[in-house]
Formats: C-alpha cells, structure tokens, sequence
C-alpha cells in the first residue's frame, strides 16, 4: 500500500494533519482477526468501534450481500419501497421494546440521533408549544454531527471546543454509583432539580441507557434509569434512549434499557445494526408521537437522507437481525462478561490503574494518566492485537463469537502497556 500517500493525505478520525499518527495497512479480516500487509495478525478488541458483533468475513452476511447487490444496490427511498426495507424494520420491531411502532431508517448513528432530535421538537411544535431545550447527562456522547454534539457533555468531551457555536441546553450530573454497587438515592437528585426547573422549556430527555460510551465508558446503576422514565412521565415528556453502542446484546440485554425495564418513547440504533458491514441506523417511536409529529403544520416528518433505507446495507442489516433471532448471542456475551468478571479485577493493582469496570462484552480500564497513542498503539500492534485507547481509557469490546484465548491475548497485552512507562504521558 501507499503509506506515503495516507500519511501526505489522507485525514484519519481525530488525528492531526501536522504530527499524523502510524496507520496500519490492513488487507482483510476473518472472525476475530484484522490481517496487515506486513503479514501480522491482529486479535480485533474494538469490533470496529462496537459494531463487527458477529467478526468479519461471516458467510450469512456475505451472502446477503453478494445477493442484494446482483439485484440493486441502492433506490431513493422516497415514494419507492422494497423487500429489504420492509424485512429489516419487521425484524426491528419484533426485537425492540413493544410500544415502538413506526421506524424511520437512517444513514449513521449521528443522523439517527439529529433524526430523534427533529422528532421531539416537531412533536411540541405539533402540539402548539415551542420547547428548544434537551435534557442530558455530562460525560454523554451522541455523536458529531452539531445537533448531536450540542447533547454531548460540553466541558467533558472532544467537542468542547465547539462550545459557544452550537444550542445550549441543559445538563445534569452523571450518576456516580457503579452498575454493581448498592443504588445511591442522591444520585438522581440533581437530575430531578434540573426536570422540576425547566420542564416547560425541554422536549425531552435523551441519554445513552446504562452505559455512557466515547464520553467515559462510565457504567451506572439501572435504578437511575427507572427513575429517570418516571420523571418523564410524571412531567409528560419524551424520552430519547440512544442505544447505538448499546444496542443488539452488547452489554447482556438485547438493549440496555432492559435492565432497568423501561421503554423510550424514541430509540436510536445503529453501529451493530449491520454487524459491522455497511452503516445504516434506524430510530423507533411509538405510533403517538409519529401520529402527533404528522398531525402539525408540515404534515409530515421533515427529514429525508439520500441513501435512507439503502437496499444493500437493509439485506445485511435483516440477516445480522437473523442471527441475532438465534440468541447466541446471548450465551457468547454471558462468557465474555464472566471472563471479565474473573480477570479485570487483577489488573487493580497496578500502579496506574485507577479502576476498572466491566458489563456484558465491555471491559474498561481507567488509568491515571492519559495513554500516549503512538506508543501504546505500537506495542499492541507488536503483541498481535488491535485495542484503540483514548485519554485515560484502555477499553475493549470484542465480537461476540471471541473465545478465552483472544481475550487472553488482548489482556497480556493491556498488562505490557500497563507496565511500559513509555505508554502514558506522565
């Protein structure tokens, strides 16, 4: 491969054109492994940030692919529908919480969310009320494009720099209590405080449900989650759960707000939806507020991606759904959160740990200081993994069908980083 050229070029995710960092040429993937030109196999602990769920190169999606793009590979969406739409939202409904009735398909988990986002308000605006404010959680993140940043914690997240340029809205504090600890009432408090002051400004709450990913990987208790949908109801408002991390088993429920036994009245998936093969995102609501959306002035929901309900990714999307039908899953998460279970807490008493979490096929380590990125990233490569850190975050979330022996490598090789003074910026 030309390097020279990416290296000159080529402008990766959250790098800098100034000082690039080393990109790693891959050729191809199979199962739980990334294959580099050099000839190095790499055991993938990222999924491809969360989404290759069932590893790379599976026969069933493969095949759904091969199939549907001998057919057509894509069709505008508007005024034109096909099997491939139909099947996947189908399988959708069958699968998420049952007051979910209409699916609006997307073209990535940001879009998925401005598309809750334009929903909500559209909602009030239907209902003759102005409501401009979102209530959300400091360390949340949704995303990057700007109605999707101005939900992501303004002063904790990569995107504080746009702080002043996007709507401001309202934040609360993040719980504090750990998934397995004992629940802390006074978590909830000034998130109830911020709902009682400005419950006629807001349209409604968005959050990510029980895990809050890129901003942190913080893991809390599932009683905040309850009682955050009973403060909704209470003061009548919406609430915007957005699953595109979480969704479709990653964390030991098909959805993470199952276990606290809640319904959103919008959901946003994406990220695992195709398994990791092409984007597509898709956000769900119930039958009222779609009714209620399309009852106002417009008439009509107004949004309308070019590739929305693209044909291609549809047919991945509707087969990953099948294997996902076969609650494998389930047993395969089950086995990554036991070894979690059983390992992470070794890694406590290492000087620059700070603590470590784990639910379902998550694992995260959080250290002192932050990892020095190429340095850290050059080991990995060297030990046969693929792990992306980010600040002082060592996290994995490996596929699905990963077997003790990946997962051992890829934890010999956060041991090494651990113990290399060189991997973190003192």
């Amino acid at each position: 491969m030309d390097l020279t050229f990416d290296r000159q070029h080529i402008w990766h995710p959250y790098t800098s054109t100034l000082t690039p960092l080393t990109c790693y040429p891959v050729t191809h993937a199979e199962g739980v492994h990334l294959y580099l030109e050099q000839g190095d196999q790499l055991v993938d602990g990222m999924s491809s940030w969360w989404s290759a769920i069932h590893g790379y190169n599976h026969p069933l999606l493969n095949q759904a692919a091969h199939q549907q793009i001998d057919k057509m590979s894509h069709v505008m969406f508007g005024g034109i529908t096909h099997q491939p739409a139909i099947d996947v939202c189908k399988k959708l409904l069958s699968l998420a919480p049952s007051n979910l009735q209409q699916v609006f398909l997307a073209d990535s988990g940001s879009v998925a969310v401005e598309v809750s986002l334009k929903m909500a308000l559209q909602y009030w605006h239907a209902k003759g009320e102005s409501r401009s404010k979102f209530l959300t959680l400091r360390h949340g993140y949704h995303g990057d494009t700007f109605a999707a940043m101005s939900v992501t914690d303004p002063d904790n997240s990569m995107h504080s720099l746009y702080k002043g340029f996007l709507p401001e809205h309202i934040f609360a504090d993040s719980p504090q209590g750990n998934f397995w600890q004992e629940w802390d009432e006074s978590d909830i408090e000034d998130f109830r405080h911020k709902l009682t002051q400005h419950h006629q400004q807001i349209a409604a709450v968005i959050l990510e449900p029980i895990v809050q990913g890129a901003g942190g990987m913080r893991i809390y208790h599932p009683e905040f989650l309850r009682q955050v949908r009973q403060l909704c109801d209470e003061f009548n408002l919406l609430l915007i759960l957005d699953e595109i991390a979480t969704g479709f088993g990653r964390t030991g429920k098909l959805f993470a707000c199952e276990h606290a036994d809640v319904q959103p009245d919008i959901l946003c998936v994406g990220k695992a939806l195709t398994g990791g093969y092409m984007t597509l995102s898709a956000t769900l609501t119930t039958q009222k507020v779609a009714d209620t959306v399309c009852g106002g002035e417009a008439g009509c929901f107004m949004h309308g991606p070019t590739f929305m309900g693209n044909p291609l990714a549809c047919s991945v999307a509707s087969a990953s759904l099948d294997i996902i039908a076969t609650e494998q899953w389930q047993t395969q998460v089950k086995q990554i959160e036991t070894f979690f279970a059983e390992e992470l807490v070794q890694f406590e008493s290492y000087s620059e740990v700070k603590q470590v979490r784990y639910l379902g096929a998550i694992g995260v380590i959080e250290t002192h200081n932050p990892v020095q990125m190429e340095n850290i990233q050059a080991l990995f490569v060297e030990m046969g993994v693929w792990i992306r850190p980010f600040g002082r975050l060592i996290y994995i979330m490996p596929p699905y069908i990963s077997q003790p022996e990946h997962l051992n490598k890829l934890l010999t090789a956060i041991k090494s980083a651990l113990n290399t003074p060189e991997c973190f910026n003192q």
